[in-house]
């Protein structure tokens, strides 16, 4: 990767702004990235390479500290998340056992063979698109926790799963490292409460700010990326490493200071270059080839609607239903791995990315309808845009 082409990724980030300005669009920020992705990679201009090493490190570095500050935003010390954990456990759950019998029939439809890999994507939810449309919508209450709280499962649960179903060799592997990395975040969390109950980090923040060395910052990072090495080594998504610790600085508390330093090094740079690079690896040409790799994709895609949108029987919205099917990072992990492997048919991968797109399409058209209806609901005057009650 050159200067050049960072610049350039840089700049067709801002379509995700230029898209979300209209506030009665209602439209997420994560939606222009993935376009402009789309427009510049594989499918499109082939201006980058998503297979370059460089890019590829900073998209997994972008995606760290995207989980992480999602994981700082969940109110692990509110009461309300414990009701909400149980009740997204719950419809987890049950989106999974509706996957199972949905992921069945579409393998037997088309023939493929792959009905273990097909439930574990018509169960998927992606924490890392759902919580960026929730923050930059404005989305907040207690069924948007318990949707975040569903989804946040659901993404854990198939990413540990996702070994088993493409490449059951190797699937104890993936499961000891996701013990590893759970266990090292909860050690962090025991370590950062007793340094903060003993006003070490208080002491801590005092020196940084008067000096302006940005210690908790560095500190943080280099925390992060420690646990996102061992993901690696243990073969589980970063995903997993950078939301675990996140969840483990909340529960300890995240300082204002140390939350608007990551909000700059996330949303400012990172966040939009793995957006753009998820975009750019996607290559939808593949489907031509096979037209009866389209209606799989479609049929994907349709399905994993269904299953989630099932959840507003439990008593969930519809458009909190819709918004948590949104998914990506395991079908590309899973197009990944099946392609390394040769377990896929001509396309299939293709196939597969085509239907986590219908979900995203779906859930930015969710979460703009309860982006309007929380407006409505909160601000019924019109006098401006709904407040923040997260």
């Amino acid at each position: 990767m050159t200067f050049l082409q960072l610049s350039l990724i840089s700049a067709v980030a801002l379509l995700g702004p230029l898209l979300a300005l209209p506030r009665k669009w209602h439209l997420p920020v994560v939606l222009g990235q993935l376009l402009a992705g789309i427009l510049i990679g594989r499918t499109g201009l082939k201006l980058v390479d998503p297979g370059d090493p460089t890019f590829t490190l900073m998209a997994d570095v972008g995606f760290a500290l995207i989980m992480f500050v999602a994981g700082t935003h969940v109110p692990v010390r509110d009461k309300a998340i414990r009701a909400a954990l149980g009740s997204g456990a719950a419809r987890a759950g049950a989106a999974a056992a509706l996957a199972v019998a949905t992921g069945i029939g579409i393998a037997a439809i088309f023939g493929t063979g792959h009905a273990p890999l097909y439930v574990v994507l018509l169960a998927s939810s992606s924490a890392a698109l759902v919580l960026p449309i929730v923050d930059s919508l404005r989305l907040g209450g207690p069924k948007v926790l318990t949707m975040i709280a569903q989804a946040a499962i659901a993404d854990i649960a198939c990413i540990v799963a996702l070994p088993l179903a493409v490449d059951p060799p190797n699937a104890g592997r993936a499961a000891l490292g996701a013990v590893a990395v759970a266990a090292c975040a909860l050690i962090l969390f025991f370590v950062l409460r007793a340094l903060e109950r003993r006003g070490t980090r208080d002491r801590l923040h005092d020196v940084s700010e008067d000096r302006k060395f940005a210690l908790e910052l560095r500190i943080q990072l280099a925390l992060l990326f420690a646990l996102a090495g061992l993901a690696v080594l243990g073969h589980v998504s970063v995903m997993l490493a950078g939301f675990s610790f996140g969840l483990a600085v909340a529960a300890v508390g995240e300082p204002r200071r140390l939350a608007h330093q990551l909000f700059a090094v996330s949303d400012g740079f990172l966040g939009p270059v793995f957006f753009v690079w998820l975009g750019a690896s996607l290559n939808l040409n593949d489907l031509a080839a096979d037209p009866r790799m389209i209606l799989l994709g479609l049929s994907l895609g349709a399905g994993t609607l269904v299953v989630h949108s099932a959840m507003r029987a439990l008593g969930q919205p519809l458009p909190l239903a819709v918004l948590s099917a949104s998914q990506l990072g395991v079908p590309v992990a899973a197009t990944t791995i099946g392609s390394q492997l040769h377990l896929l048919q001509p396309g299939e991968g293709a196939a597969m990315i085509l239907g986590a797109l219908i979900t995203i399409a779906a859930s930015a058209v969710a979460g703009s309808r309860a982006a309007t209806a929380q407006e409505a609901v909160t601000n019924p005057s019109g006098a401006g845009p709904a407040p923040n009650s997260r």
